[in-house]
């Protein structure tokens, strides 16, 4: 076991061995290393002035993630490397990103800079050229300009991202793979004392025992809701468990009726992978925060918390997941409907662990729809969250599958909705009215700041009429942004 946390600071190795559990990646950098080009502005992991890059090993090959330092943990740079916008000015001479920036006149007052710098950096060494304007900005949906400045930008990105990178950190990048291979030695870390400690298991044993003998220890992956506990809410969350280095909890598994996602694998990771199960999934993964914030969130950290507005869990139902958890030695597996219990109650006791998700794949008479309502289209938390599997058979409906996010104290099934739903025509509009007029009963939402609950309602019942205009094949109706869903693309 290691008592010391290691990482990459440019090419130099560092290790720390005395630092407070939730010390963050922003908080080390301004006060103890005194590098003050990377800036706070929500410390919430919105605005992404704090944006920093961190180099990882995937697959042989280095690959740049931006990430939100305000809200990132330093013990999690176990075995990374990180990168701010003082490791670009090399021998003199401005990155190619810079340099654009400074010819095109995108920086204005200049607090925001740093992090656009460094999220358009990590784009750089993405690996996807040309690139167009639209993905430059759907890159970029993390970093906010107060000057209202985006053209500019747009347009430095643009001419810079034509080109492959070529630059001295892809020339040094067999050099750097060596050095983090180096680091990561897959022993379990431990930092602190007995009362205050960050913890970073090897492997799931480790991680199983560990949590089953502290089960008051928090567990923590990405940090992008824990690290608000702190920065906002001002908490003390003296001992935390990491579990970001548990390979096993990484893997994605793919079989013909099924994907399963680690706890642990990122909404990053996980893009493809949902993109490919339907459209709406790939939709729905690129709202979720932004890219720095989807780099280091998982979609079992989403579940795990058990907040009745989360993006997946009311999807993930819809689709019929089922997920693992494990407590020492002992596994068992439970549908995901039943893992959420009441408000801040999950099915989860003392020192058991989620491990997996197992999601089926929609089958051939199987039509999967979901929608993400909110006041603003990026980054923005769900006023509701609907996910929708119909069964057809000759244009009958015979089974669904219908959850909710935001409508009730947990992401919950429409049970009287989906009953009324079964015999019903998709030639027959008037055969729809009994399940719309069933989810009145199913749900009686809250009004909050996100929207009141008769909007709920409402846009509940003209989410799943949505969905059966959909299914009708009506093609007079324009149901999404962009006119009409179109499979195999992303649908707005």
């Amino acid at each position: 076991m290691r008592t010391h946390i290691q990482f990459l600071r440019g090419q130099n190795k560092v290790s720390l061995s005395d630092f407070h559990p939730t010390m963050t990646v922003l908080e080390y950098l301004r006060s103890i290393e005194r590098s003050k080009g990377t800036k706070e502005g929500c410390a919430e992991g919105d605005c992404g002035a704090c944006t920093i890059a961190i180099g990882r090993v995937k697959n042989g090959h280095l690959v740049y993630q931006p990430i939100n330092a305000c809200i990132h943990f330093v013990g999690m740079l176990d075995g990374c490397q990180l990168l701010t916008v003082e490791d670009l000015h090399v021998d003199g001479h401005f990155h190619a990103v810079q340099q654009a920036m400074i010819e095109h006149h995108g920086s204005q007052c200049g607090f925001c800079t740093p992090g656009i710098v460094m999220a358009l950096f990590t784009m750089f060494h993405a690996g996807s050229k040309p690139v167009t304007k639209s993905e430059i900005r759907d890159w970029l949906a993390g970093n906010l300009c107060r000057c209202t400045g985006y053209r500019p930008i747009v347009d430095a990105a643009f001419e810079v991202m034509q080109n492959p990178a070529n630059d001295h950190f892809s020339k040094h990048a067999t050099e750097t793979v060596h050095l983090l291979d180096e680091l990561n030695d897959r022993m379990d870390v431990f930092v602190g004392d007995d009362e205050h400690y960050f913890a970073s298991p090897g492997d799931l044993t480790c991680l199983t025992d560990m949590y089953k003998d502290n089960p008051d220890a928090l567990l923590v992956n990405g940090a992008t809701d824990i690290g608000l506990w702190v920065t906002k809410q001002l908490r003390s969350l003296p001992a935390l468990i990491h579990l970001g280095r548990v390979l096993e909890l990484t893997k994605i598994e793919l079989d013909t009726g099924s994907v399963t996602l680690g706890a642990a694998v990122t909404y990053a990771d996980s893009e493809k992978i949902m993109a490919g199960l339907d459209c709406d999934l790939a939709a729905l993964w690129k709202r979720i925060g932004a890219k720095q914030v989807r780099a280091c969130g998982t979609v079992g950290g989403n579940i795990a918390n058990g907040s009745p507005i989360g993006d997946t869990p009311p999807v993930l139902i819809a689709l019929g997941a089922e997920i693992t958890l494990r407590h020492g030695a002992t596994s068992r597996t439970i549908p995901l409907d039943e893992y959420f219990i009441a408000y801040g109650k999950q099915d989860r006791k003392p020192g058991e662990l989620l491990v997996s998700i197992k999601i089926p794949r929609p089958q051939e008479n199987q039509h999967f729809r979901c929608f993400k309502i909110t006041k603003r289209f990026d980054q923005d938390i769900s006023a509701v969250m609907a996910g929708f599997l119909i069964d057809v058979s000759d244009g009958v409906i015979t089974k669904a599958r219908i959850a909710f996010g935001g409508m009730a104290a947990t992401p919950t099934r429409a049970h009287q909705t989906e009953i009324a739903l079964v015999g019903a025509r998709l030639d027959a509009p008037d055969s729809w009215n009994a399940a719309l007029e069933k989810l009145e009963q199913d749900f009686t939402p809250l009004s909050d700041m996100r929207a009141s609950a008769e909007y709920r309602s409402e846009i509940a019942k003209n989410l799943l009429l949505k969905t059966l205009i959909e299914l009708a094949g009506n093609d007079q109706v324009q149901t999404r942004l962009t006119g009409k869903r179109v499979v195999g693309h992303a649908a707005s």
